[in-house]
C-alpha cells in the first residue's frame, strides 16, 4: 500500500496539450477530439475554450479519462479509466474537412487519426506526427509515420536515437525530432544534417505534457519562420512552461 502526498484533477491528453501551447504562442488552432455528453466532457471543453482553444468536439459515448501515478523523478504510469467510442462516419468527415482546410495539421496516435489517414485528401495537407515512445518497428505507428512530413518521438525505447530517426526518415518524412528528457533534444534532416539542443533548467513540478509543449514550441517557431536550430531552442523553452506547472499549461490553473 502506498499513500499519495497530493492529487488533483486537470485536463489531460496529448492533443489538448499541443493545442493549449499553440494557442499560447498565438497560433490559430482548432482541436478535433472526442468528447462525451457527460459531466467531465463538458468541464474539459469549457476549460479548453476558456484557455483560448477552439474546440471541434467529436461525439463519443464517453470522455477519455486516465489516472497518472507520478514519482518525484518524473516516472509515470497511466491507468486508463475510460476510452472514446469509435467515431461515426459523419464525425470523421467533419474532422477531415477541417484538416483539408488547414495550413498544417498534427494528427495524434488514435483511432480517429487512423480513420482520417485512410482518406487520400487528408494527405494534401502537411502532416506532423508525434510518435511518442516509438521503438522503430511498431505496426500501429506505420500509417502515421508514412503520412508524415515531420515526426517527433522520445528516446524511451531506443539505445540509439540517431538511428531511430534515420529509420523514420527512410519512410518519407523530411525531418525527425527526438526528445531526451534532461539530456535535451536532437533533430535529423533528410539530408543528414544534425541538430542538438540542451534542456532548459526547470523547477520540475509535473512532467506530464512536456513533450507536447516541446512539439508545440517547435511548430510555433517554425510557422513564424525560425530555423530548425532556433525552433529547437524555442521548443525547449516551451517545454519548461509545462514542466513547471501542475497542468498541461499553467493557464488551466488560473
Amino acid at each position: 500500500m502506498q499513500f499519495a502526498r497530493r492529487s488533483w484533477q486537470t485536463v489531460g491528453g496529448t492533443s489538448a496539450g499541443k493545442a493549449l501551447h499553440l494557442a499560447d504562442l498565438g497560433i490559430d488552432v482548432r482541436l478535433c477530439s472526442p468528447f462525451g455528453a457527460d459531466e467531465v466532457g463538458g468541464w474539459a471543453r469549457d476549460a479548453l475554450t476558456t484557455a483560448g482553444v477552439t474546440v471541434e468536439a467529436i461525439a463519443s459515448e464517453r470522455t477519455e479519462r486516465h489516472v497518472n501515478l507520478m514519482t518525484d523523478g518524473g516516472g509515470r504510469v497511466s491507468l486508463y479509466v475510460s476510452v472514446p467510442s469509435t467515431p461515426a462516419k459523419d464525425e470523421v468527415d467533419a474532422a477531415v474537412a477541417i484538416v483539408v482546410a488547414a495550413d498544417l495539421a498534427v494528427i495524434d496516435l488514435s483511432e480517429l487519426g487512423l480513420l482520417m489517414l485512410e482518406r487520400d485528401e487528408v494527405r494534401r495537407t502537411p502532416l506532423w506526427m508525434d510518435l511518442h515512445d516509438y521503438d522503430g518497428s511498431s505496426a500501429f505507428h506505420e500509417p502515421f509515420l508514412g503520412a508524415a512530413e515531420v515526426v517527433f518521438m522520445n528516446d524511451d525505447r531506443t539505445n540509439d536515437p540517431w538511428e531511430l530517426m534515420r529509420s523514420c526518415l527512410a519512410r518519407g518524412p523530411r525531418l525527425a525530432v527526438c526528445t531526451r528528457g534532461a539530456h535535451g533534444a536532437i533533430a535529423l534532416e533528410a539530408d543528414g544534417t544534425r541538430h542538438e539542443v540542451a534542456a532548459v533548467p526547470a523547477d520540475v513540478v509535473d512532467t506530464n505534457g512536456a513533450g507536447d509543449a516541446f512539439m508545440a514550441g517547435f511548430l510555433g517557431a517554425t510557422l513564424h519562420g525560425l530555423s530548425i536550430a532556433d525552433s529547437l531552442k524555442a521548443a525547449s523553452a516551451q517545454a519548461r512552461v509545462a514542466i513547471e506547472s501542475e497542468h498541461l499549461h499553467p493557464i488551466l490553473g488560473r
